[in-house]
């Protein structure tokens, strides 16, 4: 199965802590909620999985197939959330909060009281010169929210992306399926986090740092998914 690959401007291998690592991409067809991911990851990752080998797959991915891409049609903005959305910091790396539609969402997925709280805090970290507090405050749920642009791939790029619900669960049933250690990560070129992983032993920091230039594709690249092999 010629599906595995290191996607273009990116790099294989990298080093952290004195220890290489080798980053793979796996190409799957366009993941909707119609998959079982456990499936999705049997079909397209066991071929290649050896020994030692960590499977990762995006929080999009999973969260498609749990139906929490939410289409931009069926998102009716309150004032608040377009208030609000307007004072969102816009980065090259995806919208996040900042359009009316993802910031409904995160009013309907983390609470109206902690987003405004959120808010709050975030205008005082502004003034201090400090950013990233709107995000400790709001949590993982708000900051995994993401928006359509024009690189995503269809028909995610006319949707709201939520986080997938149970990240440890759905890692634990792929780690019993395949055999191997398994993450849902929530990486883009400006870093992440681990949002899930099975088992609770993997050192989630460290896997981190090992994917923190983000080595898969959403896009053309249609790599959802991919391996850590330790050298």
């Amino acid at each position: 199965m010629d599906n595995i690959t290191v996607n273009e401007n990116k790099v294989k291998d990298i080093e952290v802590d004195g220890s290489k690592y080798e980053r793979y991409a796996i190409k799957t067809h366009v993941i909707t909620e119609v998959d079982d991911i456990v499936e999705v990851a049997k079909q397209y990752a066991s071929p290649h999985l050896s020994d030692g080998d960590i499977l990762f797959i995006t929080e999009k991915a999973v969260g498609c197939t749990q139906g929490r891409a939410i289409p931009m049609k069926d998102i009716h903005p309150r004032k608040l959330a377009v208030i609000l959305s307007k004072f969102v910091l816009k980065t090259p790396y995806g919208i996040g909060l900042g359009i009316p539609e993802t910031m409904e969402m995160a009013l309907r997925e983390c609470g109206t009281p902690r987003i405004l709280f959120a808010a709050f805090i975030s205008a005082i970290g502004k003034v201090l010169g400090k950013r990233g507090w709107f995000y400790k405050i709001a949590g993982e749920k708000a900051r995994s929210i993401d928006g359509p642009c024009d690189c995503t791939l269809p028909p995610y790029n006319e949707c709201v992306s939520l986080s997938p619900l149970n990240p440890d669960e759905v890692c634990e049933s792929i780690s019993k399926e395949l055999g191997c250690p398994v993450l849902v990560t929530d990486i883009n070129d400006l870093g992440g986090v681990i949002m899930g992983a099975y088992p609770k032993t993997v050192d989630r920091e460290l896997m981190a740092r090992v994917l923190k230039d983000n080595p898969l594709g959403q896009s053309h690249e249609q790599t959802p998914m991919g391996i850590i092999r330790k050298i």
